[in-house]
């Protein structure tokens, strides 16, 4: 049988499973799934390459509900439900993310899930957890504080599943990663899905996973087909001006990609003044301003959230119509996972990068890598804000200094302050009390000198 045949009903799947998928609004499964889901239903190790966007949350979710079904349990108690099931993931909106397709695709069995991740409070995940979960979704660091806090175990776990393992090892996870396969059963099922496969992706490959079977349904570092992809050329001064006038003709729910928090946050405020409903989400954001800002812009309350790379393969938003590339990644590869973002599962999608001079470089190096030269667009002409507020939006800011004392005394310390309300009002200056025995120090000391 063919992917282009194969139906989710031929997969082999319970009917709840199918159930759950149809409420879902799938009826074919994508090719990574229609290769990964017989495989994995039938215990082999997998390694499997694909593009952003393909499903492949569901090719593994889907058999792993599958194969845990005959040990789902309604039983109240804990040891019914040992986590049979590990999921790692590199960031809290990835972690998330599964969890909740976890949740859509198991809604009628009998199985637990959870996700635990860092950035919030430790205890409010303790209590879910010593109730017992069969499927674990979790951040790398945060499953190790539990495993340090005794508040979760693994000896029962038949099941791992890496997901964007490439990120795991940009991100540094790798001595995490050991610390975590030290502990679990050598008797298990390996998982591992990534968007590209470079040499240290191969290697960790080579250290957990057992005779696996290797799919790729698109070539490494391809970008997809249903995506537009274009370039405006233009000076690093003019990109704001330039990003929000896109902004503003295009009207829809846009990701804008910039390399720094800092940038980021800053972008944010600018483009609130110009009127645009954005946000900033990165990781110097607290978790509950995170997904905050998410629930916003799925909702569409937020229509651009300006995002750092954390966010470039964590964000899962359905029908996202375009991302805008503010600033050229130094890394080609995460170009191609910026622009995944959007022309998903069948959908168009546009992905626009300014380009300043100083850019170039890393451009031909994108181009390189993808195979293919990104067509430039005419730079629309810009509607500058009046000279006097950039003038002053660009000018340092100046400090507030204190006046300078009008008398010697040292003990009239006290700062001048308005003498009213109003700003523009005179100042005074009302010296500190003296008291009678700092009178008397400056006698008595002098005093002393006299009788040396």
């Amino acid at each position: 049988m063919t992917t282009e045949t194969t139906t989710f009903a031929s997969l082999n799947l319970a009917p709840e499973i199918l159930r759950a998928i149809e409420e879902q609004g799938y009826t074919k499964p994508t090719p990574i799934q229609a290769q990964a889901i017989p495989l994995v239903l039938e215990g082999r190790d997998l390694m499997a390459g694909a593009q952003t966007g393909t499903g492949k949350t569901a090719a593994f979710t889907l058999p792993l509900l599958q194969k845990l079904l005959p040990q789902a349990s309604t039983s109240a108690s804990p040891a019914r439900h040992p986590v049979r099931a590990l999921i790692l993931t590199p960031t809290r909106e990835l972690a998330i993310q599964v969890e909740e397709s976890v949740k859509a695709y198991g809604k009628h069995l009998p199985l637990r899930s959870l996700v635990v991740f860092g950035g919030v409070d430790i205890k409010t995940q303790t209590p879910s957890l010593m109730r017992g979960v069969e499927i674990l979704v979790a951040t790398p660091g945060r499953l190790l504080d539990h495993i340090e806090q005794r508040t979760v175990q693994l000896n029962q776990v038949q099941m791992l599943i890496l997901d964007e393992a490439d990120r795991m090892l940009d991100m540094g996870f790798m001595p995490d990663l050991k610390r975590i396969l030290a502990l679990l059963p050598k008797e298990r099922q390996n998982l591992m899905f990534s968007a590209t496969f470079s040499n240290e992706i191969k290697k960790l490959a080579d250290d957990f996973l057992t005779d696996p079977t290797l799919i790729e349904v698109a070539r490494s570092n391809a970008t997809s087909e249903n995506v537009q992809q274009k370039i405006y050329r233009v000076d690093q001064t003019d990109k704001h001006a330039l990003l929000a006038e896109l902004l503003r003709t295009q009207n829809v729910q846009t990701i804008v990609f910039t390399k720094t928090k800092l940038t980021a946050s800053r972008l944010a405020r600018l483009l609130q003044r110009e009127g645009v409903a954005a946000d900033a989400i990165h990781g110097d954001k607290s978790q509950q301003e995170r997904m905050q800002a998410l629930d916003a812009f799925k909702q569409g309350k937020v229509t651009t959230l300006v995002a750092t790379d954390v966010a470039a393969r964590g964000l899962d938003i359905d029908q996202l119509p375009m991302v805008i590339n503010y600033e050229i990644p130094h890394a080609p590869e995460d170009y191609v996972h910026r622009i995944g973002r959007t022309g998903r599962a069948g959908a168009l999608g546009v992905a626009i990068s300014l380009v300043a001079p100083e850019e170039e470089k890393y451009l031909k190096e994108i181009e390189k890598l993808i195979k293919r030269e990104i067509p430039q667009e005419n730079t629309p002409r810009l509607q500058h804000r009046p000279e006097r507020q950039r003038d002053r939006e660009a000018a340092p800011r100046k400090v507030a200094s204190t006046p300078a004392r009008k008398s010697n005394d040292p003990w009239f310390d006290r700062p001048y302050e308005p003498a009213d309300s109003s700003i523009d009002a005179p100042l005074r200056h009302t010296p500190r009390p003296v008291s009678k025995q700092k009178r008397e120090i400056p006698a008595l000391l002098g005093g002393l000198l006299r009788k040396d």
